[in-house]
């Protein structure tokens, strides 16, 4: 069971990302600091951005909270401050006035190579019950995976409360398989980043009275890419685990580049292809699509998660077997789909 101790740290990281979300909602109005809706939006009414700045002053403090108690082991904790820190600072001054792209790709490869190098390399693939060794070629290639997760995040948050019920979802899913896995260590990181992320949610609830922004969802995905990661150092199965519980989001945003790539788009450029903005659509309403992701998370990839922590489902089937509906969902739906846009 959870202490005290840790019971009342979330209390805090709630209340004061709560505090703090509303802190920022002034400051973006005093500032005009507003998405204004245009054809590729999915919200018809100016809103404040850059609340999601709460997300990161909060879980940034908690993790230097738990470094100096000796809760938190050096390397996770130097990845994750360093790689948040970077990330959030390029996704803040790009909510503030426009970052070229290259310069946004050069902080976030910069942040992901950090955090391989903190975590000593890439994990070990525990595939079909065999331990696989991936090298640097595998340190490359997670690299590569966290930066797009960082981006993916980004590219998600375009409804209202979708990124944070996302967050909240798997970080919760995580925190228990760490837990069932012996992983005591990196349960109080997840659920303290899950506890800013739902003070920040009661602000960002559908309909939202002020946005993530980019400082935001770049760091959620970053966070949440790092933790699966040091929980596959710790524990092999544990990185198919999270791999799987952020199928969601990684699912969506990867079919729908991989069909802009195939037809020559700019995939840099603003879109409202996914499946979650189509779903949004049709529906009229931000709130059904929010709570499916939501329901798909508890009911569908939790459960698959779990089964392949505990040792009952190898990684690469369990995968399988969980993106499978939701590829269903994003051909479905269009995702990437031309008329959609």
């Amino acid at each position: 069971m959870l202490s005290w101790k840790v019971g009342l740290a979330l209390v805090v990281a709630f209340l004061a990302a709560l505090g703090l979300t509303g802190l920022l909602r002034r400051y973006a109005l005093a500032r005009s600091l507003l998405d204004v809706p245009n054809a590729r939006s999915s919200h018809s009414v100016s809103t404040p951005r850059g609340g999601g700045l709460a997300i990161v002053v909060v879980f940034l403090g908690a993790l230097v909270c738990l470094y100096l108690s000796g809760s938190l082991p050096p390397a996770p904790a130097l990845a994750m401050l360093g790689a948040g820190g970077l990330i959030a600072a390029i996704g803040f001054f790009d909510d503030h006035g426009h970052i070229p792209a290259r310069w946004r790709l050069l902080v976030h490869f910069s942040a992901a190579a950090w955090v391989l190098y903190c975590l000593g390399g890439a994990p070990t693939l525990q595939v079909f019950g065999t331990a696989v060794e991936l090298g640097n070629w595998g340190s490359v290639l997670m690299v590569f995976g966290l930066v797009w997760l960082t981006n993916l995040y980004n590219f998600m948050d375009g409804i209202d409360g979708i990124a944070s019920v996302e967050a909240i979802c798997a970080g919760l899913g995580g925190a228990v398989l760490c837990w069932l896995a012996g992983l005591p260590w990196l349960v109080a990181p997840a659920l303290l980043l899950v506890a800013a992320v739902a003070g920040f949610l009661w602000w960002n609830f559908p309909p939202a009275r002020i946005f993530m922004g980019d400082a935001g969802s770049g760091f959620l995905g970053a966070m949440l890419g790092a933790m699966a990661l040091i929980a596959g150092h710790a524990a092999p199965q544990l990185l198919w685990a999270w791999l799987i519980l952020l199928g969601v989001f990684i699912v969506d945003a990867t079919w729908t580049l991989l069909r802009r790539l195939l037809r020559g788009e700019k995939v840099y450029e603003a879109h409202r292809s996914h499946a979650y903005q189509v779903a949004s659509r049709r529906y009229g309403r931000h709130l059904p699509v929010t709570l499916a992701v939501g329901a798909i998370n508890l009911l569908w990839l939790f459960p698959l998660a779990t089964l392949v922590a505990m040792g009952r489902l190898d990684g690469i089937p369990g995968l399988g077997l969980a993106y499978a509906p939701l590829i269903v969902l994003a051909v479905y739906s269009d995702a990437g789909g031309g008329a959609a846009i």
